[in-house]
């Protein structure tokens, strides 16, 4: 049996046993209030009568003394007053032991009202001590109500008191069985929370020992084994196929790994093979000082920028620079571009000097400028401007790279920060150093550990802004390879 199972049996029974007990005895209660209950109220009617017919009394003596009309009105309110308890006596139920006395107390509390009536009608006569014989007459009527009232007090305790008795004892007997069963069932619940408990924290010992493996790399020992209808079972099998999932993808990224190395070593020596980068250093330097020779200071100059941005680009990406060196090459860079497109292009540059020894990835700020030239403002005629701008504040150093070019798409400008995802932005052919933009975003967040780093302005038509939070502490990071160039 599962534990949900169990738990939809087992609950419900002590439930059900519990609350059949608590409302046992509270029924019992129940009826000895209800009977406790009708007696007071009785009681308290013969006790408000009793003391009613004096109040009627000592009012209608009032009112034949003074003959006034406030002593009239008193009178005719306590008169109404025991009118209302003739009614409330009339309703209520009597036992039958009671029965002959209940009947003759209510027989003289309507002789009283009558006795009340002559009374007044003998005091209105021409005689003036005519009324007397009918008031004594009504001070024994009161005094007969007040001993039956007492009489009728003294049977219903007698009457109920067997009863009482009998219900107490079926009381405290539905008392001890709710001793019995809350004993049977508190045992019951221990033995079941127990056994529950324990179904539950076993597997889960045994499940967390299993992940505790995993996390430690150890994806080679058993998975506990757990019946297919308990509800870890299925959590035991789920670890099953995960155990076996990470060993078939550490098997599936090993040899990717090592394909990768190998691809790498190729395209290493593929690349040492095309090009010896100090033959091309030395051609550029000589083809430097012959234009010098020549007179062609501007081609020299021209030439020195070029070795100088060459050998910039072919030292080692895994080392980080300072902020300074890539506004140097930055600006080296822009002098290649300024020879190209000459007046039409404008270079603005806003830099606080005191934010530049931060350090940076090599080749930062480069591949973003060729961004702006190859994909913003290579189309534009005249007026390009590209702007960079360094400023310090709140412990970080913003650089902000500015162009008033032909903007971008929020589809491409979402793929570029998508430094996760696979790459669906096109790029130039043939006018690239091979490190784009998106992945200078990737560098960077590798870099810093951080993926907020960047944040693009853009709308197509309206130019591009791209801000560079860069922390101003920086961080050393020789161990992450930054020279991914795909």
């Amino acid at each position: 049996m599962n534990i949900r199972r169990m738990l939809f049996i087992v609950l419900p029974v002590l439930f059900i046993l519990n609350n059949a007990v608590a409302y046992f005895i509270f029924d019992s209660g129940r009826s000895v209030q209800e009977s406790y209950n009708v007696m007071l109220d009785r009681v308290l009617l013969y006790k408000q009568i009793a003391g009613q017919t004096q109040d009627n009394l000592r009012a209608m003596n009032g009112y034949i003394v003074d003959r006034s009309e406030d002593s009239r009105l008193a009178f005719l309110r306590q008169k109404e007053g025991l009118l209302a308890l003739q009614r409330k006596l009339a309703s209520q139920n009597t036992m039958p032991a009671t029965d002959l006395t209940f009947r003759s107390y209510t027989h003289m509390v309507d002789t009283f009202l009558v006795q009340e009536v002559g009374v007044i009608q003998a005091a209105s006569s021409p005689d003036s001590l005519a009324y007397t014989a009918f008031y004594e007459q009504a001070e024994r009527t009161a005094a007969f109500i007040q001993e039956e009232g007492f009489q009728l007090i003294d049977m219903e305790l007698s009457y109920y008191q067997p009863l009482y008795r009998q219900i107490l004892v079926q009381t405290e007997g539905m008392n001890q069985w709710g001793v019995v069963i809350f004993i049977l069932t508190t045992l019951i619940s221990i033995v079941l929370a127990y056994r529950i408990s324990l179904g539950i924290s076993r597997p889960i010992r045994q499940l967390a020992h299993v992940a505790q493996r995993m996390s430690n790399g150890d994806l080679q020992g058993p998975i506990p084994h757990l019946p297919a209808e308990h509800e870890f079972g299925v959590l035991a099998r789920a670890f099953e196929h995960m155990q076996n999932n990470l060993k078939a993808l550490i098997v599936k990224e090993t040899e990717g790994l090592e394909k990768d190395k190998q691809l790498k070593e190729m395209e290493l020596e593929v690349l040492q093979n095309q090009m010896n980068p100090h033959f091309l250093f030395n051609s550029l330097n000589v083809l430097s000082k012959l234009a010098l020779l020549e007179g062609a200071e501007q081609t020299s100059d021209l030439t020195v920028t070029m070795s100088n941005l060459l050998r910039y680009n072919l030292r080692k990406l895994d080392r980080p620079v300072r902020l300074r060196d890539e506004v140097e090459h930055a600006k080296q860079y822009f002098t290649i571009q300024q020879a190209r497109f000459r007046n039409r292009i404008q270079f603005v540059m806003e830099i606080d000097e005191g934010g530049l020894d931060v350090p940076v990835p090599m080749l930062t700020l480069q591949p973003i400028l060729e961004n702006v030239f190859v994909h913003g403002i290579e189309g534009m005629e005249e007026g390009a401007v590209i702007q960079l701008t360094i400023t310090q504040g709140n412990g970080e150093t913003l650089v902000a790279i500015s162009d008033n070019g032909v903007g971008m798409s929020a589809e491409i400008r979402e793929a570029l920060l998508d430094v996760d995802g696979e790459s669906q932005v096109s790029r130039a052919n043939g006018q690239s150093t091979g490190l784009g933009t998106r992945n200078v975003f990737k560098r960077l967040a590798l870099f810093y550990g951080q993926k907020d780093l960047v944040r693009i302005q853009s709308d197509p038509g309206r130019g591009t802004k791209v801000v560079l939070r860069l922390p101003a502490e920086g961080k050393e990071a020789p161990d992450v390879s930054l020279t991914d160039r795909r």
